[in-house]
């Protein structure tokens, strides 16, 4: 039978799209029983993420057919939402979101994909890691984590201190075993192919914590033991797979404004298309944010280690060439 005449079929076995149900039963059941809500935001939004390393996907709104089109995005992540909600006073929300970006195809990765999200209010960043470590466990039993800082993960890889260390210091680093022939004078771009290439494959149920505060995203700003500014984040790591990102979240309008400037700035900079910033957002925030800690969990991700999958496509029903 030919390819084309067997393009209908799923990507993924019955067997394992039983098993991705039986998953996301097991989440919804997680959050229940600590009374958080589940809420579903919209997925088309008149504003895009200021991130300039992430793709919004733009559609075309018409009122009616054939008339005035209003630009409109593709969500790729519900926090900007979640958050209005949070400063509405919904208190503890999750949300199993649809997402959608640009330029995000392989094999562990899918243009349109599945996103856990979720927001504890009153919880500070080791409490929302301890409960990002229960969920993990209770879709992938035995597994022993590990909490390192940003800057011993590192050291005890690279000994490099990402700190301290001189730009000289990292390009050199980073060009003794990854090829990077071009110039950059961002020192996060030296850090990000050290995480990514040389750090990142090695790593195995671990949070890596504190990140350099150019890093922040979202989060706010510490201090870590040594007196250094860190951006109070985590990623989570599991066979070499990153799986969550989480913050201790911002809470200042205008720093958060600042902040999507900045990347809007950015984006123009790198000659990236500029989208219209979220500025609901900033004025949510105006109204209080109340102090919380939240994370996106790559459902995908989980349901393949917890499957033993290699590839996306094989937990979900159809991947972007079979849609």
């Amino acid at each position: 039978m030919s390819a084309v005449h067997n393009s209908w079929r799923p990507t993924a076995s019955i067997q394992n799209l039983r098993r991705r149900a039986e998953i996301l039963s097991q989440i919804r059941a997680f959050f229940a029983e600590r009374q958080v809500m589940e809420v579903d935001t919209h997925l088309l939004s008149h504003c895009a993420v200021s991130d300039p390393f992430i793709d919004s996907m733009q559609v075309n709104y018409q009122s009616l057919p054939g008339g005035e089109i209003t630009p409109m995005f593709l969500q790729t992540s519900p926090e900007y939402a979640m958050k209005r909600l949070l400063c509405a006073g919904s208190g503890p929300i999750y949300q199993l979101a649809k997402v959608f970006r640009n330029g995000e195809s392989g094999r562990r990765h899918n243009p349109e994909f599945t996103l856990l999200e979720w927001y504890q209010t009153g919880f500070n960043l080791p409490q929302l890691m301890q409960e990002v470590e229960a969920l993990i466990q209770l879709i992938l039993p035995d597994q022993s984590f590990e909490y390192i800082s940003y800057r011993d993960v590192f050291k005890r890889t690279l000994q490099l201190d990402p700190f301290t260390a001189s730009l000289a210091e990292l390009k050199a680093a980073c060009r003794e075993q990854v090829e990077a022939s071009f110039e950059d004078e961002d020192r996060d771009t030296w850090l990000n192919l050290l995480m990514s290439h040389l750090i990142e494959p090695h790593l195995n149920a671990t949070f890596v914590h504190s990140y350099p505060p150019s890093q922040a995203a979202l989060a706010n700003i510490a201090q870590d033991e040594y007196g250094t500014r860190v951006a109070a984040r985590f990623e989570v790591y599991v066979r070499g797979i990153e799986l969550a990102n989480g913050y201790h979240e911002l809470t200042d309008a205008q720093e958060q404004k600042r902040r999507l400037k900045a990347d809007h700035d950015q984006r123009k900079q790198l000659g990236l298309p500029t989208y219209p910033l979220e500025m609901r957002l900033v004025h949510a925030l105006e109204q209080g944010l109340p102090h919380c800690s939240g994370v996106a969990l790559g459902v995908d991700r989980l349901i393949m280690l917890a499957l033993g999958c290699n590839q996306i496509q094989d937990v979900i029903p159809f991947s972007i060439d079979h849609a």
